[in-house]
């Protein structure tokens, strides 16, 4: 096991698991750097996984009202998810590595993170913290009533989830519960109001992301074991595969769901295989005892999203064929 500074390459600050050459570490004013560090911005795709599902709730959401002949309006919702994932991803991130300062010490892969390495106090990242949530709040009130409200309940799942790891094997689940609460939220904005549909949504993207964070977690197996963290890829070991099955299975299983109570279009269906086989490809291709692998496939969920998204928009096509 290794300590923050045998992870931090010579001078630089840059954090072990992020891809060599990123931007933060090329083209960011050094000062900035720790901070964008800390909130992840050198390594977007949890950013992707927050804003998709609302970025799907929004495009099955919009054919159902008069809202869906502004273009605007909704291309506009679209790009107010897409900043408010990236600041509220950062914003759980430095949550994240606050309450996990401790334990990210001990392990090789977080220990260059900014707040185990030093890079950044433990009191300066809740300042930062509190930017964060400041500018997530100031997003959050263009949206409707009902999103407003379903976004400030979202702060209670953002609060727990780095703890669950402490008190359960499943903290994948809560981890699921506060990703894709933008499917609630993005259908919320569109309509005013919740009905079977988005709530389908929802259900489809925690079992998305009991996949695909299962899979993340096997990165870290052997130094979770060490120090007493749990997760799923603990609890499921040698069966994690076929559990996988399961849960991309259910995962599709409620997105069809969620377009057979929105009324869309067929050519959503079709397009729901191309996710089916992108899915079975991670759980069929991946060597879950390679961490490499186990983070190619977790960041090759990107692309789910958007083959998740091209089929909204091709089925909505669909209804007005």
């Amino acid at each position: 096991m290794t300590g923050p500074q045998d992870n931090k390459p010579e001078d630089s600050g840059s954090v072990a698991d992020a891809a060599p050459d990123n931007w933060v570490d090329r083209w960011a004013p050094a000062f900035t750097r720790p901070y964008l560090r800390l909130m992840r911005a050198d390594r977007p795709i949890g950013t992707w996984l927050l804003f998709w599902p609302g970025a799907w709730a929004i495009a099955l959401a919009a054919p159902l009202t008069d809202r869906y002949v502004l273009y605007p309006e909704i291309l506009y919702l679209l790009a107010l998810f897409l900043v408010g994932a990236f600041v509220m991803r950062g914003a759980g991130c430095v949550w994240n590595d606050y309450t996990d300062r401790d334990i990210d010490a001990q392990v090789a892969r977080t220990a260059s993170r900014p707040i185990p390495s030093g890079q950044i106090s433990g009191s300066a990242a809740l300042v930062f913290l509190g930017v964060l949530l400041l500018i997530g709040f100031l997003i959050l009130i263009q949206l409707s009533w009902a999103a407003i409200g379903l976004g400030v309940a979202s702060l209670a799942l953002i609060t727990i989830y780095p703890f669950a790891k402490r008190f359960t094997w499943w903290p994948q689940v809560f981890l699921g519960l506060a990703i894709n609460w933008g499917a609630l939220m993005g259908w919320a904005a569109v309509t005013g109001s919740l009905t079977l549909a988005p709530v389908f949504l929802y259900l489809a993207g925690i079992c998305w992301t009991l996949g695909y964070d299962t899979i993340y977690a096997h990165q870290d197996k052997e130094d979770d074991a060490l120090i007493g963290v749990k997760s799923t890829a603990l609890r499921l070991g040698a069966n994690t595969k076929t559990w996988l099955w399961g849960f991309y299975g259910l995962t599709l299983v409620f997105l069809s769901l969620a377009g057979i109570f929105a009324g869309i279009g067929y050519l959503y269906f079709a397009g729901l295989l191309f996710g089916a086989f992108h899915l079975m490809r991670q759980v069929r291709d991946t060597d879950l005892d390679r961490p490499e692998e186990c983070l190619a496939a977790f960041k090759s969920n990107r692309d789910f999203g958007v083959i998740v998204f091209a089929s909204l928009l091709a089925g909505t096509l669909g209804t007005s064929l």
